[in-house]
């Protein structure tokens, strides 16, 4: 374990820290309940990270029926999902066990991520394969569909980046990527007609006319926005946030908690967040180019990607510049199976960086 510690990138895991700091402390502002729970997650997904980094699971990845195995077993997870979870503000993304809540999109993120970096290191190659692309499809829209019926949209477009994101980097061709685009557009009219609910269709109407129904749809954005401009260089303090601490701010310690944060702690805290998450991000992108192995860089590859959907999205929809479709900032938002899920990638990132 000396040998692992001391070959661990400890500026990754400091900026992780930093943003394990800043969410415990905006969770304690604003719902001081929520902070304990948080912090037992953070506990466990610690202790997660350890694990992982302390198990060489390197030669079980070599074999593709376990790498399939973790696949199918989050697909069945997401059925029983559809089939057994209760609604909860909408939704039918959590399956309740006991007083623990899990949400299965969040195991498919991870799912796919492994998936596509075994599948893509073996086949980069030959991806200009119609035959290889049709089979990376039907991997991303398996789950995609079902995490579209719960309704969470959020959840499927952080899938479609991770598929997007390995076509780009794989060597596609051109043409192949525009049929793979026209195909995800014509999927994206169809479910505009046939599957988005109203208030999906609202958020994206919103999105693009930002006065419209400014009591409703957009409220929450406007309340956001507020938020942030009312800020300031140093923000109202702690606990001092009117739009958080008077309910005017909705979700303020999941979708919205960039707002809180930079509310309660101005628009410097806006800057080292964004730092410290740029931090994170090229160090796994440094993990992954120092590695000469395919499978690690496209694991680095593909959490950078997970990591920045959810960051634009999630800052994107803090500022008006995208719709409002549920996606967390990660280690910053609360909820304990996306930081799990966040955290569980970082293990494998600090396995890859002490093994080499």
């Amino acid at each position: 374990m000396n040998f692992q510690l001391k070959n661990l990138d400890w500026k990754l895991n400091f900026a992780v820290l930093f943003l394990a700091l800043a969410s415990l402390v905006s969770l304690l502002g604003a719902k001081p309940e929520l902070f304990w729970k948080q912090l037992i997650w953070w506990v466990v997904g610690i202790t997660l990270i350890f694990l992982i980094i302390g198990f060489d699971w390197r030669p079980f990845i070599n074999y593709r029926g376990v790498v399939l195995g973790i696949y199918f077993a989050v697909i069945a997870l997401l059925l029983l999902t559809f089939l057994f979870a209760p609604t909860i503000r909408g939704t039918r993304g959590w399956l309740v066990l006991g007083s623990f809540q899990l949400q299965a999109s969040e195991f498919a993120k991870i799912s796919l991520i492994i998936l596509y970096a075994i599948f893509f290191s073996r086949r980069h190659i030959g991806i200009a394969r119609v035959s290889n692309l049709m089979v990376s499809f039907v991997y991303f829209i398996v789950p995609a569909v079902l995490v579209a019926i719960q309704p969470d949209f959020g959840s499927v477009l952080i899938l479609f980046f991770i598929w997007f994101g390995f076509l780009l980097v794989s060597g596609i061709r051109w043409r192949h990527l525009a049929l793979m685009l026209i195909i995800f557009a014509v999927s994206g009219l169809f479910m505009w007609h046939n599957v988005l609910k109203d208030y999906h269709k609202e958020r994206i109407l919103g999105m693009l006319f930002p006065a419209r129904d400014a009591l409703g749809i957009n409220y929450s954005v406007i309340q956001s926005k507020i938020a942030i401009g009312s800020a300031g260089l140093f923000g109202k303090g702690f606990g001092q946030g009117t739009q958080v601490q008077l309910g005017f701010l909705p979700e303020a310690q999941t979708d919205f908690i960039f707002s809180a944060v930079v509310e309660e702690w101005g628009l410097i805290a806006a800057s080292l967040l964004i730092v410290a998450f740029a931090v994170l991000l090229f160090r796994i992108i440094k993990v992954g180019l120092a590695s000469n192995n395919n499978f690690n860089r496209f694991v680095c590859l593909g959490a950078a990607i997970l990591f920045i959907a959810h960051f634009v999205l999630n800052v994107g929809s803090n500022l008006g510049l995208t719709p409002v479709i549920g996606v967390t900032f990660p280690f910053l938002s609360y909820g304990g199976s996306s930081l799990l899920t966040n955290l569980m990638l970082i293990g494998i990132i600090q396995s890859i960086k002490a093994r080499g």
